[in-house]
C-alpha cells in the first residue's frame, strides 16, 4: 500500500548575526577603546564621542559571512561598494604578461569609508601574480588613480585556464593595502584575499567573452554580486 504520509520537508534557515571584527582591525579597535577610556578620565564629556569613534573603527573592519554563487561562467565582485566605471581600457603594463596586450573591460568598485573593506577573489583558482606598486594617494574615484595611486595587482587563473586580473587601489584616506594571498595559493571564489584601510577602489578586468552584469551606480556586495558572466548579453540599468 502506498503511504499517505508526506515526506519530510527539508528546510534551511539563516539567522542574522553581528559581523565579527577581522583580526587585522582588532588592534585598531583596542587602541580606539583605550583612547576612549583615557579621554573619559580627563572628562566624561568625551566618553560618547570617542565611544562612537571606537564603534566606527570596529564597523570599518567588520568581516561578514558571504554566500558566493558558484559557476565557471561567473565572476563575482571582489569588493563592496558603488559601480563607478565600466569601460574597455588597456591592460595595466604590470599585467600584460599574464592577461595579454588586448584591451579589456574594466569594472571599478568604489569603497567609501562606510563599506566593508575586506576584498575577495572574483573566481576560484590559483594566484598567479601579485604585484605591489607604491604611488600617490589621489581620490580613488578618479580614472587616473588606476595608474598613479598606490596599488596591488592580483591575477587568478581559474581551473578552466581563464585568467582574471583585479587591482586594489589606495585612495585619499587609505594608506595601507594589506594582502592575505600570495603567488601559488589556491583560492575559492569569494575567499578573502586582502583589505584596504579607509576608503579606496578595486578594478576588475573581465576576460574576453565575459559581459558586465552590473550597471553604473549599482551597489556591489563582495563575494556575492555577479560582475561578469560568460556568453550572455551585457545588462543595462536605470537610476531611479
Amino acid at each position: 500500500m502506498t503511504s499517505l504520509d508526506k515526506p519530510p520537508v527539508v528546510t534551511t534557515t539563516v539567522k542574522w548575526r553581528f559581523p565579527a571584527v577581522h583580526p587585522e582591525g582588532q588592534k585598531f579597535t583596542a587602541i580606539a577603546f583605550g583612547i576612549t577610556l583615557l579621554m573619559t578620565i580627563v572628562s566624561k564629556v568625551f566618553f560618547w564621542p570617542f565611544l562612537a569613534l571606537t564603534l566606527w573603527v570596529a564597523a570599518f573592519f567588520r568581516d561578514p559571512i558571504r554566500t558566493t554563487p558558484v559557476g565557471d561562467d561567473l565572476i563575482v565582485s571582489p569588493a563592496d561598494g558603488l559601480i563607478t566605471m565600466i569601460e574597455r581600457v588597456p591592460v595595466p603594463r604590470e599585467l600584460i604578461g599574464d592577461l595579454g596586450e588586448m584591451p579589456m573591460v574594466r569594472v571599478s568598485v568604489f569603497m567609501s569609508v562606510f563599506d566593508v573593506h575586506i576584498n575577495r577573489s572574483p573566481i576560484a583558482g590559483t594566484i598567479r601574480q601579485v604585484v605591489y606598486i607604491s604611488g600617490k594617494f589621489l581620490n580613488a574615484d578618479l580614472d587616473k588613480a588606476s595608474e598613479e595611486n598606490e596599488r596591488q595587482h592580483f591575477v587568478v587563473e581559474g581551473f578552466d585556464g581563464r585568467r582574471v586580473g583585479f587591482t586594489q587601489i589606495a585612495g585619499l584616506v587609505a594608506r595601507r593595502i594589506v594582502g592575505f594571498a600570495k603567488i601559488g595559493d589556491i583560492v575559492a571564489a569569494g575567499q578573502r584575499v586582502g583589505l584596504i584601510r579607509f576608503g579606496s577602489r578595486v578594478d576588475v578586468y573581465l576576460p574576453e567573452g565575459f559581459e558586465p552584469q552590473v550597471a553604473l551606480g549599482q551597489r556591489a556586495v563582495a563575494g556575492e554580486t555577479v560582475l561578469g558572466r560568460f556568453g550572455v548579453p551585457r545588462i543595462t540599468g536605470v537610476s531611479q
